[in-house]
């Protein structure tokens, strides 16, 4: 069973993909992926929004718990969304505390900043592990413009490198470092205790992380930085498409699809 201390420990690389529900956290548990992240991503990927900002509480809370009761293994780390954190200390706590009491998270990922630094000592030191978030923070999409690469001139990378020295110090059990350059990245990691967790800053993390949408090719669009594994979405249209062929023709139901019961024909027998 994967524990937030085990991650610091392990040599071998870490492995991080997202999950939504409870049959593909199932999936992911079984094929011994390390840590099931509960992604505010959701927004985009499961409903249905241009963002993820709209994901609330109560979405991240149910999702989590869904995942919650399929994993066996897997650490599950809960997204806090967009304002449930870093405006207020105690209800930032609480918001955290409630993902771990209420739907069974074992941590919580919180987009990460100045802001962010006592918030995530505050919850270490009250028994909530904390995952960091550096880079490209998608909640912040509208202050930083799109979702660009960060990280790219000496001041932001010094910025990068001096938050995540501070969320270590902090408590922080993991980080992740997400659309960066990939040797800002090399010397986060370098620089840091704390196992880094890479999405989109290259291979010299400690770790990967992607969106399960793009490991098995259901989305229409996936990111450069991430690569298809499979393609559940052609697989989908394929299935979907021979089912309405099959009832349009009358092919599907058929007969060893359905059950007569005998003793009902007298019931239903029409005299004449």
């Amino acid at each position: 069973m994967t524990t937030t201390r085990g991650l610091r420990d392990r040599e071998e690389p870490i492995t991080m993909l997202t999950a939504y529900d409870a049959q593909t956290a199932a999936v992911v548990d079984e094929a011994g992926i390390d840590v099931v992240l509960v992604g505010d991503s959701m927004g985009n990927t499961a409903l249905g929004y241009d963002s993820t900002l709209p994901v609330t509480m109560a979405d991240v809370r149910s999702r989590t718990a869904a995942v919650a009761r399929s994993v066996e293994d897997a650490l599950v780390v809960a997204d806090m969304p967009f304002l449930s954190f870093g405006v207020e200390e105690a209800e930032s706590v609480h918001n955290a505390g409630t993902l771990l009491k209420e739907a069974d998270a074992d941590a919580v990922k919180i987009e990460s900043g100045p802001h962010t630094v006592e918030t995530t000592r505050r919850m270490t030191e009250v028994g909530i592990p904390v995952m960091a978030h550096l880079g490209l923070t998608p909640q912040h999409v509208n202050r930083l413009g799109g979702y660009t690469r960060q990280g790219t001139d000496e001041e932001a990378a010094a910025e990068i490198l001096d938050l995540a020295r501070a969320h270590e110090e902090a408590g922080a059990f993991a980080l992740v470092l997400e659309h960066v350059p990939a040797n800002l990245a090399a010397a986060v990691t370098e620089a840091l205790e704390t196992p880094t967790i890479g999405i989109g800053a290259g291979p010299d993390c400690d770790g990967q992380v992607l969106v399960i949408d793009d490991v098995i090719g259901l989305g229409e669009w996936s990111p450069p930085f991430s690569r298809q594994f499979g393609d559940v979405r052609g697989e989908m249209e394929r299935a979907i498409g021979e089912y309405r062929d099959a009832v349009e023709t009358g092919e599907f139901p058929a007969e060893e699809h359905a059950h007569v019961e005998e003793d009902l024909e007298d019931v239903y027998r029409t005299d004449e």
